[in-house]
């Protein structure tokens, strides 16, 4: 071992020594808490009967317990921090000349800081510290960082970057970054794990901007496939938290995403950087809840993409004509319209409140004018009441409010959101849906979208206020009308990320032509084209199914893509069994649900070597082995080893658009089966 390696060894064993000083104090803590909360609780049960009767020593106790129950969570947080960095206490140094200074000094970079004690220098930076931007953004030369100061200048004289497992150095040298170094393709070249990973140690310069920027209130990334767009998203989250405690807590952040599994994919990331896991939701799950008064059930995006993928040339049209602006604006038409039809206006009176039918006219027409149509009726409503139990000087009990509610809203001619929505559709020449009692609807996925924003038309929305920062997956898959629900919704800031070439459904979408029509112009676009995820082999061959050039492609070779035919699916599956390889993480994708379903039943019937799993819908895991689904539930993950099989004679957008997905999430070997019809 070189003189260099032997003082960077001595470095770490020091900073060992101390971490585990540290872990001994807060392992101390939590006994000698643990300790107290139990004698809290002794003192509770031995004396809680003479306390006083007013309550207050009891509060006092309960106070108190919860303080030392808060207090011994935060040293548990510390001590799994400590144990982490145990592991690996940091894996950058960089050595930073202050302008005017002769001496740089020397700031090492991990997943969390670092000190000997509260307030003092830390011996390690965490990764999201304002010194730390100086790894990812500059090379050795001139610098610089911003801090609550301002601006500090200086110069780099070297950059490290290390390799620590288990405690043991396994490798340092001087590094600048370079999106091709070593440890960037040996990141990327490791196998694939059944939870995305967290990317410090890597995050190139692009990435790094993306991160660190607060500044945008919407930030919308199109990125291409592979270009580490959700790592980059949770990674900004995690960045926002650290920098912003007393305005952003984790409860305050929403993600919405596009399934079960893909939430479970990405539950890791967050823990890792030191922070709480966030709220995330997929956003049809939330539209049916909200349909729930008006029907018992609703078909969901992927009997959509079903019913495209079964040629249904009508649904598509369909499908695309009720996502679009033209449609919302042909809703907000129809609303305007039932302003002078939904209400019959009449004489109201029970007990001693009365109200004439040119009063409530008058008041549902000029006082509450702003008032969306079915709510309006109930402000008109509580105005009666109030004058009344004025005049009278008596309140009416939750009985008469009641008798007194079902008046006002008798006055509507209908309340029910989907007979309004087959009126409409009715009136538009288009096909409505089946006259039924609410338990035996089921709305088509075509309307459920259009249905929820009717219903924001005619309802009052309460804005989801706790949501501070609201990140969206997947953009492009998102209609015209779906994002008018979440402007509807959300007030806060947001991340919107996507790649328009991964569209599922039908013609590729570039929701950024039209996202400021809805969010104003307060928004700020990047463009992502680098794609690090595949080998360049991989990435050349995906990029030519869509025709794409503009996409960059690390230069981490591998083997070439493997076509072949087969005219059976049988054929192409026991091929599938001769070229499978002990990865982490092996993929057979199918275009159908049902194409599948049939794979899955055959592989399990003789595959022993490997778990096999069935990825569906309702799955929400993603687990080690061979996982066979469809080409839209896999999209945002990825395999080591992908087997995609498809038919060869469909060349609809939607196809060229799933071979694309499907070829994008192989890191390592892609293999493209085609069935001869």
């Amino acid at each position: 071992m070189d003189a260099g390696m032997m003082e960077e060894q001595e470095h770490l064993e020091e900073l060992l020594r101390q971490i585990r000083e540290k872990l001994d104090t807060v392992e101390a803590a939590i006994t000698a808490g643990d300790q107290e909360i139990e004698n809290m609780h002794t003192y509770y049960w031995e004396n809680y009967t003479e306390m006083d009767e007013y309550g207050y020593e009891n509060y006092d106790n309960q106070q108190a317990l919860l303080s030392q129950v808060n207090a011994n969570e935060e040293q548990r947080l510390i001590r799994h921090r400590l144990r982490r960095m145990l592991d690996s206490p940091y894996f950058a140094r960089v050595d930073f000349r202050y302008a005017g200074e002769s001496v740089p000094e020397s700031y090492y970079i991990g997943i969390a800081n670092f000190a000997r004690q509260a307030g003092a220098v830390p011996l390690i930076f965490d990764w999201r510290a304002p010194v730390s931007g100086l790894f990812y953004d500059y090379d050795k030369g001139p610098a610089a960082f911003e801090t609550p100061g301002g601006t500090v200048t200086g110069e780099i004289t070297s950059k490290r970057q290390y390799q620590i497992k288990h405690g043991k150095l396994l490798y340092a040298f001087e590094s600048d970054i370079k999106i091709d170094d070593d440890i960037l393709k040996a990141e990327l070249g490791s196998n694939s794990d059944v939870k995305l990973k967290n990317i410090v140690r890597t995050i190139q310069r692009e990435q790094n901007r993306i991160i660190r920027n607060t500044k945008d209130r919407i930030l919308v990334v199109q990125g291409a496939a592979g270009s580490g767009k959700t790592s980059i998203a949770l990674h900004r989250i995690a960045y926002l938290l650290y920098h912003d405690r007393n305005q952003l807590q984790a409860s305050n952040v929403l993600v919405l995403t596009p399934n079960g599994v893909f939430a479970d994919y990405i539950s890791r990331i967050l823990p890792e950087l030191g922070e709480e896991n966030v709220n995330e939701m997929s956003f049809d799950l939330f539209a049916y809840k909200e349909l729930k008064d008006v029907a018992e059930d609703c078909e969901d995006k992927y009997d959509a993409i079903e019913a495209m993928l079964a040629e249904e040339p009508a649904y598509e049209e369909r499908y695309h004509y009720k996502g679009s602006r033209a449609f919302a604006e042909a809703i907000n038409r129809f609303v305007l319209e039932l302003e002078s039809e939904l209400v019959d206006f009449r004489d109201v009176s029970y007990q001693k409140l009365s109200i004439s039918k040119e009063k409530i006219c008058r008041l549902f027409y000029e006082k509450f004018p702003e008032t969306p149509l079915l709510s309006r009726m109930k402000m008109v409503m509580d105005y009666a009441v109030d004058e009344t139990e004025t005049l009278t000087g008596r309140d009416f009990n939750e009985e008469e409010l009641y008798f007194i509610r079902e008046i006002f809203m008798g006055l509507y001619r209908t309340r029910d959101l989907y007979e309004l929505y087959n009126c409409f559709l009715e009136r538009e020449g288009l096909q409505t849906l089946p006259d039924q009692v609410r338990e035996e609807r089921k709305i088509p996925y075509e309307d459920v979208w259009p249905m929820l924003y009717m219903k924001y038309q005619l309802e009052t929305v309460r804005k989801r206020q706790r949501i501070r920062h609201l990140v969206i997956d997947e953009m492009q898959d998102y209609s015209y009308l779906q994002y008018l629900v979440i402007d509807k919704l959300f007030s806060c800031k947001m991340t919107i990320l996507g790649d328009f070439a991964q569209t599922i459904d039908g013609e590729m979408q570039d929701v950024t032509a039209f996202l400021p029509q809805i969010f104003g112009k307060d928004l700020s676009f990047i463009s992502m084209r680098k794609s690090y995820r595949n080998t360049y082999e991989i990435g050349r061959y995906a990029n030519s199914l869509i025709g794409n050039t503009e996409i960059e492609l690390l230069k981490r070779h591998g083997a070439e893509p493997v076509e072949l035919q087969f005219s059976m699916m049988e054929e192409a599956l026991a091929e599938v069994i001769k070229r499978v390889k002990n990865y982490e993480t092996m993929a057979v994708i199918c275009m159908s649900a049902a194409e599948a379903w049939i794979a899955y039943e055959w592989l399990t019937a003789r595959v022993k070597a490997y778990p096999v799993h069935y990825l569906d819908k309702n799955s929400s895991r993603f687990q080690s082995g061979i996982t066979v689904t469809t080409f839209y539930l896999a999209k945002g993950l990825e395999f080591d080893q992908v087997f995609a099989i498809y038919e060869q004679d469909t060349d609809t957008p939607l196809y060229r658009q799933a071979k694309y997905i499907a070829a994008t999430r192989a890191l390592h070997e892609l293999y493209m089966f085609v069935l001869e019809s």
